[in-house]
């Protein structure tokens, strides 16, 4: 019996494949609304619904890629404490950069801002900012006495 998955299924497939199963097994999972028999129809279906996903998918890359422009011209400047020879009391965290960036219009969230080294130290960092999977902003933070 070939059907469509319409949820993932353990040790079977994704979400959308269509997959070769026993007769028992495709009843079961089509009774609990795991799948639908594969019939040209569902077929056709399962195409447009991929290609809509597709353009979906194209729209938003287009549209993170436009405020990757914007955030890259962007600059945030933290005043922080310092003590002997410069060194900075803590350091600045991905939080008070979704601040910063919150404060300059930017709906970021603190899970997207991706720190590689501890911005402790004065001067110049570069911070990754992950719009998407495929679209990573770098931003300049300075940290200043």
């Amino acid at each position: 019996m070939k059907i469509i998955l319409l949820k993932d299924v353990k040790k079977q497939g994704k979400k959308g494949d269509i997959i070769e199963v026993a007769d028992g097994y495709g009843n079961f999972l089509i009774k609990s609304k795991e799948a639908v028999l594969a019939t040209s129809g569902g077929v056709d279906r399962l195409n447009k619904e991929k290609a809509q996903a597709k353009k979906d998918e194209e729209n938003l890359i287009k549209e993170c890629t436009k405020i990757k422009n914007k955030l890259e011209k962007e600059k945030i400047q933290f005043k922080v404490k310092t003590g002997a020879q410069d060194k900075v009391f803590g350091s600045v965290s991905a939080k008070q950069i979704e601040t910063e960036l919150k404060n300059k219009k930017y709906d970021i969230d603190k899970k997207q801002i991706k720190i590689s080294d501890s911005l402790s130290t004065l001067g110049f960092h570069d911070v990754d900012i992950e719009l998407h999977k495929k679209v990573v902003a770098t931003i300049k933070v300075e940290l200043v006495k």
